[in-house]
């Protein structure tokens, strides 16, 4: 498959794809394009990106292989519009959050769709993207796209019905993630110690822990009983943490984020 890459946009998730790319290896400066509003924010755009990006959308379609949607969702609708004669079967990515293949299909309906949903840790190459094949999607086009994705990150493959959860749990998940060092920190905070120290510790520890997890053998539940030895005070962190139903709190918290996913699409 051909690499030549056109952005229908280049905003931040734009950019963070596209630096990934650059600086991987697995893409030059010549084989990526991109679009914005302005021939201001265009130029500044080329000279951080070292790429090509000027505001017409058609030109860039024209000249690519690959097209990828990286604009508001409400403004994807017109953007295909405006570019479906020179689409032409070509590849479509869109990572337009809670806009489904079938949406873009209506319009481009003879094109292989590919629905990325990523998050923001993609801006320091951490990103976890979800993604899902419209219908015409085959193999070939979710091979290149996970290979792609995989230079900012990791890359899960799910079912369009998937989707809304991979938005609960990664696309929002940050921002959990913020909250819980925030609440930390604070308490560390009230009993004492330094914030910036407090959040140190708890930052450190999210990191480490989870590259615990992700290079050992043991389960979740075996790698939480090896740290809560019992009548120690992490079993009594655990056990508070199991009084106040931390689990069914995360299990809201993820429904309703996905059912507002689900609700925006």
């Amino acid at each position: 498959m051909s690499n030549k890459l056109g952005f229908m946009g280049c905003g931040e998730m734009a950019s963070a794809i596209i630096k990934g790319l650059l600086s991987s290896g697995f893409m030059h400066t010549s084989d990526i394009h991109a679009t914005t509003h302005t021939d201001k924010s265009a130029s500044a755009k080329s000279k951080i990106l070292k790429i090509k990006v000027i505001t017409n959308n058609k030109e860039v379609a024209k000249d690519s292989e690959i097209i990828v949607l990286a604009t508001k969702p409400n403004q994807i609708e017109g953007v295909l519009q405006e570019i479906k004669d020179e689409v032409n079967g070509k590849l479509i990515i869109s990572i337009a959050a809670g806009v489904s293949t079938a949406k873009i299909e209506a319009i481009v309906d003879k094109s292989p769709v590919v629905r990325v949903m990523p998050n923001t840790p993609m801006l320091v190459s951490e990103g976890m993207c979800g993604i899902c094949l419209g219908k015409l999607a085959t193999e070939k086009e979710e091979k290149f796209v996970t290979e792609m994705l995989s230079q900012v990150g990791k890359v899960v493959t799910v079912t369009e019905e998937q989707i809304d959860i991979v938005t609960a749990i990664s696309g929002s998940g940050p921002a959990f993630f913020y909250q819980i060092f925030e609440d930390f920190a604070q308490a560390g905070a009230k009993l004492g110690l330094d914030y910036e120290k407090a959040l140190t510790l708890a930052l450190q520890t999210a990191i480490g822990s989870a590259k615990m997890v992700q290079n050992t053998t043991k389960s979740v539940p075996d790698l939480v009983a090896s740290v809560a030895t019992k009548g120690g005070c992490t079993e009594v962190g655990v056990s508070e943490m199991k009084a106040l139903n931390s689990s069914n709190l995360f299990a809201e918290v993820v429904r309703k984020t996905a059912e507002k996913a689900h609700a925006l699409g």
